[in-house]
């Protein structure tokens, strides 16, 4: 016997398929995207007893109708060569509607074995199954079994070693779908056949020629098949002649009669039909005056979860990499290759440090988002947000991930995947940034303590409300605007499957969590990390050798006057070595790109310090203030630092502090956003003109609002 094997695990959404994946792989997986389209290829790899498995976890599809991007990628996967075996997942709480796929997986002749999945719940159901009659019909063995129970796989793997064992004496499928549609498929098939195409010799010429007589575009591609287009027609011809019905609607109408039979012969039920308790929970859940406030507030419980589970562990990060940094100091004297130690402390162990601080947040976020999804809630919650969201544009799932937004943008990009049409999810990945996320927040900060300190806290309160708002209705506006311009096109109407809500596994949820907190770190992570290195060199090189004053020779006479006790000295230290850092990063890269800079950005009221400030911005939109602090001599100067808001407040007016405010709110957030845009709409052309789009409308925007404001003359005054 064979010691490896290859198969492919296929089933419609919501099914128990990834349950089985994780079950089955554990940690040995694969996470990436095909190739040419975003949707997401897994992949794993386990033992069963001496025989090495390869599992390909395919896209959750309805049907190999090439309808989506889902259904293209799992008819490529299935009619390439290679697959030893197709594994089934199938919802046996719905069995009638979780078989139409099985229908057209059965008809490529590949080897293939029911899963039966959620057995426990169609026990509850009721629901009896005549399993030799079924194997039968299929031409293939089924199990049942109990995806999120941690022994409910193992009838799986015992049922798995036999069928390995007995590949070459699969059945055939007793599938017939009437003598009008059955001579169509064989005249069809008869020409597919005279064609001799090698590279599909392993599918039978059947398979293909449903699939032309359904017109799918995914066979239609195939080049070889056009010498029976004209054949194809005259049977599609013939048939509406016959039944006055388009061929894919007569073939649906086909299948779902004969599962009808199957199910009937061979699929009984013991009870009477009664309410289940997943509809009793949905009559709270998504009723209509009661489900969008439940909505909000258990995404508010979710980022409540995330922040402050997060806070103490980001805390011990910080702690961390700040203990680091002072550790290779104290080892690696100053007088050692001085430039390279002051960028592997300065720039990587800080750079690696402001990646991972939110690791903890990010991990945290996804597991909370895992708990929703594998409990069936998600579903409820982009069924109650779909009215609201289709008014400008979008679909309910959107929703979603432009709340996640507010987190953090990068992993609220990949959430974007549970979005079916690639319309929708394109235009809400490219709204996405301008959803105000936590990075943006010691920004706001600063600018409401500077200059709206006089306000009440409810004041200020209404401020940070504000500017989220802003960037909501910003985002809104131009899905709406992208929806009926750059993607135009009729609405989709989407089935939104609503599955009985489940009791999410541990193991489920600690990989899933793993699996998006891994593609964060080696994505986003790497590009801030690079970007922190680049900009540590350009802010500090080239160094500039003579400066406007004898630093040196204040500091020597601050600290020799007697008259200054030793808490005035060090301020005054404090002062002057600050002060000699700030001109010195006018002379970087950083400082002269900023004064070169400085003309275009002078009509919203920006100055240099503003413009080099929001460049390091680029990198992550914290550093916006730890570079404003540096400018203004103010040391660590977070957004805690008063000394900063009051010098802020004595140079720039309200209104420039606001525009400052609008312009980090509309532009980028960081480098690391164009990265992921790029990695999950595969283009560089996207990523790029995602960024020069947000820098012409923040640009656009921050200058009428301050033009106008100097106008009307409303904050142009100093508070200082």
């Amino acid at each position: 016997m064979r010691k490896n094997f290859r198969i492919a695990l296929a089933g419609n959404p919501n099914c128990g398929k990834t349950c089985i994946f994780n079950a089955l792989t554990g940690a040995r997986q694969h996470v990436g995207n095909y190739p040419g389209v975003t949707v997401e290829s897994k992949s794993g790899k386990f033992m069963l007893e001496d025989i090495e498995i390869e599992l390909i976890d395919l896209p959750g599809v309805y049907s190999l109708s090439s309808s989506s991007p889902e259904e293209g990628v799992v008819f490529q996967e299935l009619t390439k060569p290679g697959i030893d075996l197709i594994v089934n997942v199938v919802d046996s709480t719905i069995p009638r509607r979780s078989l139409y796929l099985t229908t057209q997986l059965a008809e490529l002749h590949i080897p293939m074995l029911l899963t039966f999945n959620m057995a426990d719940d169609a026990k509850k159901k009721g629901l009896q199954f005549d399993l030799p009659k079924l194997e039968k019909y299929f031409g293939s063995p089924i199990v049942q079994t109990v995806a999120t129970s941690s022994s409910g796989v193992k009838p799986l793997l015992a049922t798995l070693k036999t069928t390995l064992g007995t590949l070459d004496d699969h059945g055939v499928p007793m599938l017939s779908y009437g003598a009008d549609i059955d001579d169509a498929i064989n005249a069809v098939a008869e020409k597919i056949e005279a064609l001799n195409v090698t590279r599909y010799a392993h599918i039978p010429a059947r398979f293909f020629a449903i699939k032309l007589l359904e017109r799918d575009s995914s066979a239609l591609k195939i080049a070889e098949f056009s010498p029976v287009y004209s054949e194809v027609e005259a049977q599609i011809k013939h048939l509406w002649d016959k039944h006055a019905i388009e061929a894919d609607t007569f073939m649906a109408d086909r299948r779902y009669a004969m599962l009808a039979g199957a199910c009937r012969d061979a699929i009984s039920s013991t009870l009477e039909k009664r309410r289940e308790i997943s509809d009793r929970i949905d009559a709270v859940m998504t009723n209509k005056f009661l489900g969008l406030p439940l909505f909000f507030l258990i995404m508010f419980l979710t980022f409540l979860f995330s922040f402050t589970v997060a806070e103490p562990l980001m805390g011990c990060i910080e702690d961390f990499f700040g203990w680091l940094g002072d550790a290779v100091g104290d080892v690696w004297s100053a007088d050692r290759a001085p430039l390279l130690r002051d960028l592997v402390i300065r720039g990587v162990i800080d750079g690696v440090g402001g990646v991972l601080v939110f690791l903890p947040q990010i991990l945290l976020l996804f597991f909370a988002i895992a708990v929703l999804e594998e409990s069936g809630y998600m579903a409820r919650a982009a069924f109650v947000m779909d009215g609201i969201m289709r008014k400008f544009g979008l679909q309910g799932k959107s929703f979603v991930p432009l709340v996640l937004g507010f987190g953090c943008n990068v992993p609220a990009i990949m959430a974007t995947r549970t979005i079916e049409s690639e319309r929708d999810r394109r235009i809400t990945i490219m709204v996405l940034p301008l959803m105000s996320c936590s990075a943006r927040l010691p920004i706001h900060s600063l600018i409401i303590g500077a200059f709206f300190a006089a306000y009440t806290t409810a004041g200020k309160a209404s401020m940070f409300v504000l500017i989220y708002l802003i960037g909501v209705a910003f985002a809104l506006v131009a899905a709406q605007f992208m929806k009926s311009s750059l993607f135009k096109g009729e609405g989709e109407v989407y089935l939104m499957e609503l599955p009985p809500y489940r009791m999410p596994t541990l193991k489920s949820l600690m990989l899933h969590m793993w699996d998006r907190g891994r593609m964060y770190l080696h994505k986003a992570g790497t590009i801030i990390l690079v970007t922190s290195v680049l900009l540590y060199i350009c802010n500090n090189y080239p160094e500039k050798k003579t400066f406007s004053q004898d630093y040196d020779a204040k500091i020597a006479a601050v600290e020799a006057n007697a008259k200054l006790d030793n808490e005035a000295k060090e301020a005054a230290v404090s002062e002057l070595e600050n002060t000699r850092q700030a001109e010195a990063l006018e002379y970087t890269v950083s400082g002269r790109v900023g004064k070169f800079l400085e003309p275009v950005f002078k009509p919203l009221g920006f100055d240099w310090k503003v413009v080099t400030a929001a460049i390091g911005g680029l990198a992550a939109k914290e550093v916006f203030v730890s570079q404003m602090g540096i400018l203004y001599s103010e040391g660590e100067a977070d957004e805690e630092s008063e000394p900063l808001r009051t010098k802020l407040a004595k140079v720039y007016t309200p209104l420039q502090g606001f525009c400052i405010m609008l312009f980090c709110l509309l532009s980028i957030p960081c480098l690391a956003t164009l990265a992921i845009i790029k990695r999950e709409l595969n283009s560089w052309v996207a990523a790029i003109g995602e960024g020069a789009g947000l820098f012409l409308l923040a640009y656009l925007v921050t200058l009428i609002v301050y033009q106008a404001g100097k106008a009307l003359d409303i904050g142009t005054r100093l508070l200082g």
